[in-house]
């Protein structure tokens, strides 16, 4: 089969951003089908094209994938009337490819909503074949978190919503909470798959050069929080653990934020104008270079902000990453995460908004290294059996091209 596959933030390994559509597609082209992938410019990624853009677009073919490539630069920094003007562009742009491009099924992947759009005219248009993936519940989680409140725009987002699902034939959720959100919705459980973020073991499992930022010692207990500095991460939250473990005079507790977003900025000067010598920031780096952090790591930091539509309806990239590279994980909010981390015992789950309990669990796991290494056992026993990217990559391959 010829697969249309739509991914505004499309990278490959060589960037920082998530590759779940990299590993999806790899395993579609094993199973002997053809994938044209079309994907915007996103700062965190790298598609592997490096021509330059004729008049707006370029092409061509990275590790078996046709890639399309709309000259549209995104990037997490961006106000949100930006990122906005930029979903609509790539999604009117998107609906030309659906009509040109000669495939059997369409495949498109969120966020943004919008990316549903040339799925619904490739649908009732061209009677093609549409699978629609949800990643986050819009308008749920916008309008949650306060970022949207405008009756109207939430209204048309919630038409949208409605009118993606509905037209797609199949349907793929990443968590619990996404699955049960789509069938409130109308749609018919038999047409929805829940096929979760997955692990990179081929990546993360294997030796690395391990390495630190040079403010870390190699005696400290390292925590580290690898991703988008936005508000939906809610990375005030460690702001405050920090002072507070500071205020216990904890400086063998490092705590490294790797990664750019909107609220960088702002959370550089808070720690700053709080004299905090124990939180560290990064630039992103690429998986190997990140693999390489994780290997001297000794937790990793899954932290949201406290809004209850995320405690099911999210499934984060960088907690698959961490328990892949054997990382016990510090979690901060409730919900399926922190039900699986305390099942499994691969980590710590605290309440959120408590700086005190955030530093207890630090406080602890400095205190008591030998209980470290068998959560980290225990995290990488659940990737490999639950979770392991090759098992889901080929399930979704299945999903998505059936008859």
């Amino acid at each position: 089969m010829k697969i249309l596959y739509f991914h505004q933030h499309f990278s490959t390994p060589k960037g920082s951003a998530g590759i779940r559509s990299y590993a999806m597609a790899q395993s579609l082209i094993r199973n002997g089908h053809q994938v044209t992938m079309v994907c915007g410019s996103f700062g965190a990624g790298q598609t592997g094209l490096t021509q330059p853009f004729d008049k707006g677009v370029r092409k061509g073919n990275v590790d078996g994938i046709d890639i399309i490539e709309f000259e549209l630069p995104y990037s997490n920094s961006l106000s949100f009337l930006k990122r906005i003007l930029i979903f609509l562009s790539f999604a009117f742009k998107s609906i030309k490819v659906a009509f040109t491009e000669q495939y059997d099924v369409l495949f498109a992947t969120t966020t943004p909503l919008t990316a549903g759009i040339p799925g619904i005219f490739a649908k009732w248009l061209r009677r093609k074949p549409f699978v629609f993936e949800v990643r986050d519940l819009w308008p749920e989680l916008p309008k949650a978190m306060g970022v949207i409140k405008n009756p109207v725009v939430l209204w048309m987002m919630s038409v949208l919503e409605w009118v993606s699902y509905r037209s797609a034939d199949r349907l793929v959720g990443l968590s619990p909470g996404i699955v049960e959100g789509i069938k409130k919705r109308g749609v018919a459980p038999e047409k929805i798959a829940s096929i979760p973020n997955g692990c990179d073991l081929d990546i993360f499992a294997r030796e690395h050069a391990s390495w630190r930022p040079a403010e870390v010692k190699s005696t400290d207990l390292m925590a580290i929080f690898t991703g988008t500095h936005g508000l939906a991460n809610g990375l005030g939250a460690v702001i405050e653990a920090a002072a507070e473990l500071q205020k216990r005079g904890r400086d063998d507790i490092k705590l490294v934020l790797v990664g750019d977003g909107m609220q960088k900025k702002t959370l550089v000067e808070q720690a700053s104008q709080r004299q905090l010598t124990n939180i560290v920031f990064h630039d992103p780096v690429n998986k190997t270079k990140l693999a390489g952090l994780m290997a001297s790591a000794d937790i990793g930091l899954q932290i949201l902000a406290n809004v209850p539509a995320f405690y099911y309806g999210t499934s984060p990239n960088k907690f698959f990453d961490y328990i892949a590279a054997g990382l016990p994980v510090l979690n901060n909010y409730p919900g399926w995460l922190a039900e699986l981390i305390e099942n499994q015992k691969c980590g710590f789950a605290v309440a959120p908004e408590n700086p005190q309990a955030f530093a207890n669990a630090l406080e602890y796991a400095a205190d008591h290294r030998e209980i470290l290494v068998q959560m980290g056992k225990n995290a990488q026993q659940t990737a490999q059996a639950q979770f392991n990217r090759q098992d889901l990559s080929q399930q979704f391959s299945e999903w998505v091209a059936r008859g």
